[in-house]
């Protein structure tokens, strides 16, 4: 089935259903008409999270993907990956957006435990409400759970008191609510024990939120939350108390897989920008296009991206059949990160003077894409995976 955009590019038949392939589209004409490239630079440079874009989102039915369906939930990681793509290839800040979108429904809809829970996620999918997920700190993200600081206690009547500083936490800003990991009990079998998820209100005394000035995704805060003594009910447990992170890592794989679909948008973005660029552009009356580095670095870019796909597609895949995709998420990630960042790189280096201009899109998506370098983890310690578990050698760290 052949389905084309507005612009008559060709919708990807081989990883999209006929359904897929039409939300692709659909998405395409949506960003198009609402989210110009103008419209991406002003918010951008404004530092401001799109709410129109968000509405209309709403609008089409994307907010509440894989989520329960008595909630209003429809279709599954699949379409998620369409979404973050599609969204990634423009208004990146909204792709990282729902990145924590789709988290915290997959997080709430395995493991809310209390009424309150379960109304918060219906009103994520009504666009009535917004949640931020808190894990890293100050002194570690990788090695967060050997060095978490944040604590919860539980009082005398069995509420808890929360205690921390959590870093880099995306849209906390404009969330109303916080799911933060800490530390509750003593690490047991592991350090990822004694850790538990809970569920805290952004206005509630002692919670403070600072934004963090970042290179990229400027149009969706990122911040430190402070926990000065943060008074909470019994029922602000999410899941299992002291299994947080053994809950978290059901997220993990998940995140990986969208994380390489956000590269791909991005790579993909800029790669038709700069394809068209250089089919325009003339240098010693010719088309740049038409020398053969150019040709090779954009070929390879194709290939790469493509094959990032294929490891993408398959992973999604395999998760949904059951099986184990953590090894295919890392490595679509991998591959997808370090794809897409090489083409940003190169379509500045042959655009000169103009991509250094922050009147076209090419130096915001060579910002923007840094971000899946070191998220949801660094990509040497993807190597450092793949590498013990996989081929079976020495653990390096």
């Amino acid at each position: 089935m052949d389905i084309t955009d507005d612009a008559g590019r060709r919708a990807d038949p081989v990883a999209d259903s006929p359904e897929r392939a039409e939300l692709r589209v659909a998405l395409r004409a949506l960003i198009a008409r609402e989210a110009p490239p103008s419209r991406i630079r002003q918010l951008d440079e404004a530092e401001e999270f799109d709410d129109h874009l968000y509405a209309k989102l709403n609008e089409l039915g994307v907010l509440g993907i894989d989520a329960p369906s008595d909630l209003g939930g429809a279709g599954d990681v699949r379409d998620q990956l369409v979404v973050i793509e599609e969204l990634a290839a423009g208004p990146t800040s909204m792709a990282a957006f729902m990145i924590v979108q789709y988290m915290i429904i997959q997080v709430l809809g395995a493991f809310a435990s209390t009424d309150e829970q379960r109304t918060i996620l219906a009103d994520l999918v009504a666009a009535r409400t917004k949640v931020s997920f808190s894990l890293s700190e100050p002194d570690g993200g990788t090695d967060i759970a050997r060095i978490m600081k944040t604590r919860a206690e539980r009082d005398s009547g069995g509420c808890w008191r929360l205690n921390g500083h959590k870093m880099w936490t995306s849209g906390a800003t404009r969330a109303q609510w916080l799911i933060v990991l800490a530390r509750t009990g003593e690490a047991t079998r592991s350090a990822i024990d004694g850790v538990s998820m809970l569920l805290v209100p952004t206005n509630a005394k002692g919670v403070e939120v600072r934004p963090i000035d970042t290179l990229g995704i400027h149009g969706l805060s990122t911040c430190e939350v402070f926990f000065d003594d943060v008074a909470l009910g019994g029922d602000a447990l999410i899941g299992a108390e002291n299994a947080g992170f053994r809950q978290a890592f059901r997220t993990l794989n998940r995140e990986g897989i969208i994380a390489c679909a956000a590269s791909l948008g991005v790579g993909r973005g800029a790669l038709e920008f700069i394809t068209d660029y250089t089919r325009e552009r003339e240098v010693f009356g010719k088309p740049i296009g038409s020398f053969q580095v150019p040709q090779h670095w954009m070929v390879d870019a194709a290939v790469h991206l493509e094959a990032a796909r294929s490891l993408m597609v398959r992973a999604a895949e395999v998760e949904l059949g059951g099986g184990r995709a953590d090894m295919l998420a890392l490595m679509a990630k991998l591959m997808a990160s370090e794809a897409a960042q090489d083409i940003t790189l190169k379509g500045m280096q042959l655009m000169g003077g103009f991509g250094y201009s922050r009147e076209l899109p090419m130096q915001r998506w060579f910002r923007d894409v840094r971000l899946w370098s070191f998220a949801p983890l660094n990509n040497e310690m993807v190597r450092n995976r793949i590498g013990e578990r996989l081929l079976g050698l020495p653990r390096s760290y």
